[in-house]
């Protein structure tokens, strides 16, 4: 009987607790303040706003400070109370918050890039805030000086940015839809590696440093899990959103990964299963199946007086075939594949019904999510979206921890 009281039903799904409204452009970033029922958000319309929960269960402004270029990225450091905010201008301007979150207090001024800033993080440790931004580049600067420290430039706009405290590592994101891995050291860094694998621009990233996972989202509407610590190049390829994947975070503790998208899918995946790499494509003049040619193989269309056919790819085998020999499509979730995707004939033939069992959940956030962040320890979740609207959300439901939850929907 207990066993049923703590199974999850299937109609579980995130439960909407509060909207946050009253900014006048959209909503860059939010984040939940540890162990309060407060939120932190930087916005387009200029503003940086510490939003307390009152009795009423309305979220007032506690802080409310209009900065001099639209914001475009945040981070915060609770233990400390540092907030630091990337501007479209491509300046960093550090604030202290008091205990009573009614109060901030200006620092300094970072001038980290000559362009929008995409993303920031803040190494205590070190004293470094590592930043991105439109200007190509990867800048970290020392938090004591307000000095330069070092800076990288890559080919593309760099849109987003994790950072191994530990290691020293960071991995950045670009437009052009590659991901670079970065050792830093004091005034100089060095290219480790970088990851193809997204046919767009990449929107953000996620690091695990416990199971050394790097998880990528991209605006081709695709994730890919990349297993950086089992040193074989293994990578997961997961797919069932329906536009660009704004936002993923890696639960370690239930082996989930929620992801949002565009449209406001949101995507709960069981990463606690032993799942299948997608294969590479495989490249032939002709159908692997039937041996028909494809339309360049001009010598075989000639000797054979056939049509040249136009080539497809079958997504569970990899095989180059026809469109007669892959009229079928299936969806394959061990693959990673949610929704139907072409698959061969054959293929199609030895996939079982229960093969079709869906590895994850898909809820509707209902607005156009442009950011997200999670308190992990609450199971809270905080979504932003293009129409100016911030929501919490409670996501115990669905990401199967049975952690006690600070906000209430009362």
């Amino acid at each position: 009987m207990a066993a049923e009281i703590h199974s999850r039903p299937q109609s579980s799904r995130p439960v909407l607790l509060s909207k946050v409204e009253g900014h006048q452009d959209v909503v860059s970033a939010a984040l939940l303040i540890p162990k309060e029922d407060g939120v932190i958000t930087a916005s387009e319309d200029r503003t940086i706003r510490v939003w307390l929960k009152r009795d009423s269960g309305q979220y007032w402004p506690s802080i409310y400070h209009t900065m001099s270029s639209p914001c475009s990225a945040m981070a915060y450091h609770h233990d400390s109370r540092r907030i630091f905010v990337g501007q479209d201008n491509g300046a960093i301007m550090e604030f202290h918050i008091s205990e009573d979150f009614n109060k901030m207090n200006f620092v300094k001024t970072y001038p980290a890039h000559q362009n929008r800033v995409s993303a920031i993080t803040f190494c205590l440790t070190s004293e470094w805030v590592i930043s991105t931004g439109h200007d190509k580049c990867i800048s970290w600067m020392c938090t004591r000086s307000g000095s330069m420290l070092g800076r990288h430039y890559f080919t593309s706009w760099a849109s987003c940015l994790q950072y191994d405290h530990e290691t020293q590592h960071a991995f950045v994101g670009d437009y052009s839809g590659q991901i670079t891995l970065l050792k830093l050291e004091q005034n100089t860094c060095s290219v480790i590696t970088t990851l193809k694998g997204h046919e767009g621009s990449i929107t953000s990233l996620w690091w695990d440093p416990v199971q050394r996972l790097l998880f990528s989202g991209a605006s081709d509407h695709s994730i890919i899990m990349w297993d950086i610590g089992g040193r074989k190049g293994r990578t997961l390829l997961l797919q069932g959103h329906h536009d660009k994947v704004q936002a993923i975070c890696y639960i370690q503790l239930t082996r989930q990964l929620v992801s949002c998208s565009a449209d406001g899918g949101i995507a709960v995946w069981n990463m606690d299963i032993s799942r299948e790499e997608a294969p590479q494509w495989l490249e032939s003049d002709s159908c692997q199946k039937c041996e028909q040619p494809f339309f360049w193989n001009i010598k075989q269309m000639w000797d054979t007086k056939t049509l040249g056919l136009r080539q497809h790819h079958c997504r569970k085998c990899g095989q180059a075939v026809c469109g007669k020999c892959s009229t079928k499509r299936s969806s394959y979730p061990i693959m990673g594949f949610e929704f139907q995707v072409r698959v061969c004939d054959s293929c199609f033939e030895s996939i079982k019904d229960e093969d079709r069992t869906s590895l994850a959940t898909f809820h509707e956030g209902k607005h156009n999510i442009s950011h997200m962040s999670m308190d992990i320890s609450r199971g809270l979740m905080v979504t932003c979206g293009s129409d100016r609207i911030v929501k919490i959300w409670d996501m115990t439901p669905v990401v199967g921890c049975s952690l006690a939850t600070g906000f209430s929907s009362r």
